[in-house]
């Protein structure tokens, strides 16, 4: 049936309305329901060496795009907002000496993805030039065109001599840039359907970049997870007191401090159905 029975010739019972219809409300209801239902499902771009739409038909987002998808059953993690995939695990990489938060990582099946959320410059991108950083440092590296514009194809050596392909992707954003390391099947086989959900979760992620001055390249600060749930309530309490995100004051600032260090610990959440949206494992 269609929505409010648009297009459908009415009954004689319904051709005598028992109250008035506002018809111009009900028709901009139906619009907004349809774009929010078309928008729901991301479009990726077909492979090519630039990167078009982005902000406009499809992500990462900015919090500030004009039409950023409602990110409001999103995990907040500070720097970027992560969205709804059913039978996901993540991963929150810390410093172990200082807990601060550096990054996080999905895993989905048989596939993994690393994300990353730097500062960059206002006038230019910062993929291009960390892309060529890669490629000089990294003699196996090589360009290949991809849903994301350019990306890059790096083999990883790990302990016990095994060789890790992963794909290495980057989105330049207003101010920002959003790394994105895809190993697993997602890194070498385009057309596993853990490829297309991966790459999708990745477009659909939603970026905060802040007001902070930063340097270029520099981590944007992230936090511990907040759940939507925990989010909505401090949201609410906040503007019961007139604040604005001052609900997160008693959040640390985790900004990494000095150059990465290699020490990391993880903290194991996982997610199998809404409500909530992460849960943590023990």
């Amino acid at each position: 049936m269609g929505l409010f029975g648009f297009g459908k010739k009415k009954s004689k019972k319904e051709a005598e309305p028992a109250e008035t219809v506002d018809e111009d409300k009900v028709a901009a209801e139906a619009a907004n329901a349809a774009a929010k239902a078309e928008s729901a499902e991301t479009v990726l771009a077909e492979p090519s060496s630039e990167y078009e739409g982005r902000g406009e038909e499809r992500g990462p987002w900015d919090v500030n795009d004009e039409d950023v998808p409602d990110y409001d059953d999103y995990l907040d993690l500070g720097a970027y907002y992560l969205p709804f995939l059913k039978g996901i695990e993540l991963r929150i990489k810390a410093s172990r000496a200082t807990q601060q938060v550096l990054g996080s990582t999905i895993t989905f099946g048989a596939s993994s993805l690393e994300i990353e959320a730097f500062a960059a410059p206002k006038t230019m991108g910062l993929w291009d030039d960390v892309r060529a950083d890669l490629l000089e440092a990294n003699k196996n590296a090589s360009e290949v065109e991809g849903v994301f514009g350019t990306e890059l194809k790096l083999p990883v050596n790990v302990k016990g001599g095994k060789t890790v392909n992963t794909r290495i992707v980057g989105v330049d954003g207003p101010r920002w840039m959003l790394r994105g390391i895809f190993s697993g099947k997602a890194a070498v086989d385009p057309d596993s359907p853990e490829t297309e959900a991966l790459n999708k979760f990745f477009a659909d992620i939603v970026v905060e970049r802040g007001e902070e001055p930063l340097a270029p390249r520099d981590l944007i600060p992230m936090h511990p997870p907040v759940a939507p749930a925990e989010r909505k309530a401090a949201k609410a309490a906040a503007e019961a007191e007139g604040e604005g995100k001052e609900h997160f004051k008693d959040i640390p600032d985790n900004k990494p401090k000095g150059p990465l260090s290699q020490d990391q610990t993880t903290e194991v959440k996982t997610t199998l159905a809404r409500g909530p949206m992460f849960s943590e494992v023990r």
